[in-house]
């Protein structure tokens, strides 16, 4: 996959290396070597130029960004995919339940990479998996691909900085107080890979912000956003307080009212890593969450 980008110099950047453009305009440091070991990717007035060099008003910068490799130990495996939306830069994917994001041990099939390597196979695109927001497998809804290095460069320091801005949808056991942050660290439980509990010695900030939406039969549907994006934060909190989420076979497996923990993806938003356009994204919530929270 080539995305070619062009950059008018205007007098802001009048005298400033290319080095140090590139880098303001969200490249890394590792995108940037890849390119100076590339031939002809950066180009200033038609001439294949150095990252040292100092760019002036008025000239015209071209960057090509080559990729030529797939994640090749993902394996294209054809399953249909609820896509939002897609560009040359970023597809935003609506993800069922029962779906890992990567393939891990014993699972190398059934999972959203292969049917994202399968999607972009069928395109003729060259691209490595680059997964912006992580769900657990039975978590659905929304969630960010980046399909070339500067989108991911820029995706990624997005997230670091809160600038893509998630809201879940989560049905809970109880009812749950009409709004509140729950403000607790949360660290890997002794003796297992996979769970997470509440540790204020070791355990690493936390934070939670939710609001009851209704409450119908012992179940609340509620709004939830994140200030951090710890492992299982949501589930952990929410049992924190006294309110798990039903179908949640770690944190509350009693409760078997839903065949997985009753979690969605529900809104994303963000700007557009290179055209800057404010994107919106809502997933309705499934049908299994709807059953609990409004006892279809």
């Amino acid at each position: 996959m080539e995305r070619i980008l062009q950059y008018e110099i205007t007098n802001e950047y009048d005298g400033i290396s290319i080095n140090d453009f590139l880098l303001q305009h969200g490249y890394s440091r590792k995108l940037i070597t890849t390119l100076k070991k590339t031939e002809f990717s950066i180009i200033v007035n038609g001439k294949w130029t150095y990252t040292k060099e100092r760019l002036h008003q008025g000239e015209l910068l071209r960057v090509s960004i080559i990729e030529e490799h797939n994640s090749q130990n993902i394996i294209p495996i054809s399953m249909p995919l609820d896509i939002f939306y897609e560009d040359e830069d970023i597809l935003v994917v609506n993800k069922p339940s029962n779906t890992p994001i990567h393939p891990s041990q014993n699972n190398y099939e059934n999972t959203l990479a292969n049917g994202i390597m399968y999607h972009f196979k069928e395109q003729g695109l060259s691209c490595l998996f680059r997964c912006i927001n992580r769900l657990d497998r039975d978590t659905t809804g929304l969630t960010i691909i980046a399909k070339n290095m500067l989108s991911s460069c820029i995706l990624s320091n997005m997230m670091k900085k809160r600038e893509i801005h998630r809201e879940y949808l989560a049905v809970v056991n109880g009812l749950i107080p009409a709004y509140g942050t729950i403000t607790a660290p949360i660290a890997r439980t002794f003796g297992s890979t996979i769970e997470r509990c509440i540790n204020f010695e070791r355990g690493e900030p936390a934070i939670t912000h939710f609001r009851r939406l209704s409450y119908k039969n012992g179940y609340a549907l509620v709004s939830i956003k994140l200030e951090t994006g710890r492992t299982h934060q949501i589930r952990v909190h929410m049992k924190h307080i006294g309110h798990p989420l039903p179908g949640d076979f770690i944190y509350n497996p009693d409760d078997t009212t839903i065949g997985r923990q009753a979690l969605h993806s529900h809104k994303l938003s963000f700007k557009h890593p290179i055209t800057k356009e404010s994107l919106n994204f809502f997933a309705p919530l499934p049908s299994d969450m709807k059953t609990i929270a409004f006892q279809l």
